[in-house]
């Protein structure tokens, strides 16, 4: 029996989730719920269903899984919560410092209908966050790195096409190369933010507008680029299109440690990764993850939980006998 899935919002993360879903034999998407109307929504499936979030609730014993595909600025923390309480959930929610608020609500929601709710998935949250507990737990005296990169910041992207006079953007996060070869060097080096990453912005602007004042507001824009070294470049949008219409990502998680009773050795854990379109990986992730929400649902399993809880074995389509036989 398939694993019935339904998918909230029909963006750039919701398409990922049906490519995904088609790469997954044991699952079926039934139905994509939009805010849009649901006649100008057109999806690849073509069994599923167009409805819209109206409807979504009368699914509610017709879907095993909802996967919430909104943003985590101001869809997530409502509608997780909001879903929890009706299905089976998993979402992205990726503010990392508002996570334990956010798990809270998911948390009383999900326990109040009797459901499983996994949030926070992907791959910083989600597969990051693994290797960094992974890495901390086998070298308990060592030092965490994070580098994100190269790779397109769809938050400051938008942020810098709220500037007045830019009609379009995209922002690279770079991580500084002399800083992670000095990690990889096992030098344990103490790194500041501006040190760790540099951002390289493309603008195409409006007709007219002023590309000094334009680089002046994006290079000082507190919480965004104040912080780091930044580049811009002004370009037309057939160069846009041309070159930067993909969601390119990635990067890298190391810990650097020690061992042996006079700490004389040393160890390095590397983890990276290289996305061609971080929302289709991000999906990708997610959808693994719902079959695990599935699987602990069948278990009796109700409340919220995070990466950090699920076991590896709920992710794959493989029993128990062929993963132990092909890849342990």
């Amino acid at each position: 029996m398939s694993i019935r899935i339904g998918i909230l919002g029909y963006g750039n993360l919701g398409r990922g989730v049906e490519c995904a879903i088609r790469q997954n034999p044991d699952m079926e998407l039934k139905a994509v719920f939009t805010r849009r109307n649901p006649s100008d929504v057109k999806i690849l499936t073509e069994t599923a269903k167009v409805c819209s979030v109206e409807e979504a609730v009368d699914w509610k014993d017709a879907l095993d899984v909802m996967i919430l595909c909104g943003g985590s600025a101001t869809d997530l923390p409502e509608q997780t919560p909001e879903y929890a309480e009706y299905f089976h959930v998993v979402d992205s929610f990726d503010t990392h410092a508002k996570i334990p608020e956010h798990f809270a609500r998911v948390n009383a929601a999900a326990k109040k209908g009797r459901k499983v709710a996994v949030i926070s998935v992907g791959w910083d949250p989600g597969l990051f966050s693994l290797n960094r507990m992974y890495a901390s737990a086998i070298l308990p005296e060592g030092k965490d790195y994070t580098f994100w990169g190269r790779g397109v910041s769809q938050g400051h992207s938008d942020a810098v096409r709220r500037i007045p006079g830019v009609k379009d953007a995209r922002q690279y996060t770079i991580p500084v190369e002399k800083a992670l070869e000095a990690v990889r060097a096992g030098e344990n080096p103490e790194l500041s933010t501006r040190q760790k990453h540099t951002r390289e912005c493309f603008v195409v602007l409006e007709e007219g507008a002023d590309a000094a004042v334009v680089e002046e507001t994006v290079k000082n824009m507190p919480d965004y680029f104040a912080d780091y070294d930044t580049t811009v470049h002004f370009i037309d949008a057939e160069e846009m299109k041309r070159e930067h219409s993909h969601l390119p990502h990635g990067g890298f998680v190391l810990r650097s440690g020690v061992t042996g009773w006079e700490r004389e050795n040393r160890h390095l854990i590397e983890y990276s990764l290289r996305l061609d379109s971080n929302p289709e990986f991000t999906s990708s992730v997610i959808v693994a993850y719902a079959r695990a929400a599935y699987r602990m649902a069948l278990e009796g399993q109700t409340g919220c939980k995070t990466v950090f809880d699920i076991a590896p074995a709920w992710l794959s389509p493989k029993s128990g006998e062929e993963l132990r036989a092909s890849m342990l």
